[in-house]
């Protein structure tokens, strides 16, 4: 079993950042691949960025590149998600999950959310 918390949301205008942070425990969390998914109100969710164990190979969403950035840092089992230049369509609730591989649709493990809100 993963635990995964996620934390940093918040109510910004369009323009700031944030950063998400997702601490893991449980099972050594450093062979998951992990994933930054966003559900806004009325929509599916969405997968927003993902990182493999290592940092190595990571995937962004088309209308988050340039502006995402997705890292780990697995001495800490956490997984950050760097967010600038936000738009109002960010609006969403932000989870972290974990797959046990990269290449894998399905993540096993999710986080409660974090509300991430940009006034325009």
């Amino acid at each position: 079993q993963v635990q995964l918390v996620e934390s940093g949301g918040g109510l910004v205008q369009a323009g700031d950042s944030l950063r998400l942070s997702c601490a893991a425990s449980g099972r050594t969390f450093g062979v998951y691949a992990a994933g930054w998914f966003r559900q806004a109100p009325g929509k599916e969710r969405e997968k927003v960025a993902a990182i493999n164990w290592n940092g190595g190979a990571t995937y962004y969403e088309d209308s988050v590149k340039g502006r995402f950035t997705i890292s780990r840092d697995n001495a800490k089992n956490t997984v950050y998600l760097q967010m600038n230049s936000l738009k109002p369509e960010d609006t969403a609730v932000y989870y972290c999950a974990a797959a046990p591989s990269f290449n894998q649709a399905r993540y096993d493990y999710w986080g409660q959310g974090t509300q991430v809100t940009v006034s325009s």
